[in-house]
């Protein structure tokens, strides 16, 4: 089973993508081969194999929340174009 260059066209054309005549021929070769290493996998024996989502133990890896110090608001809003109070001041973007 592999695909064609019609098949390459197709898709181009339903992703809106302009494909150079070179382009579909290397993707058609790409895909095909992807398509065939697919298929070796297919054949592999999976019986008594756990599905995995990794490959080796995960465990949480977040930090745990602490206070700290952190970043005055004076010294945050020093570096907007344009404040008011300790806001910045942007373009109104709804209207009413």
């Amino acid at each position: 089973m592999g695909l064609s260059r019609e098949d390459i066209e197709s898709v181009a054309y339903l992703s809106r993508l302009e494909l150079s005549e070179d382009e579909k021929d290397k993707l058609a070769g790409h895909i095909n081969r992807l398509l065939e290493n697919f298929g070796e996998l297919a054949k592999l024996d999976t019986d008594g194999v756990e599905p995995t989502s990794h490959t080796i133990p995960v465990s949480n890896v977040f930090r745990k929340d602490e206070v700290r110090p952190s970043v005055s608001a004076d010294d945050v809003v020093s570096n907007g174009p344009q404040i008011a109070g300790n806001c910045f001041v942007v373009p109104r973007v709804v209207e009413t």
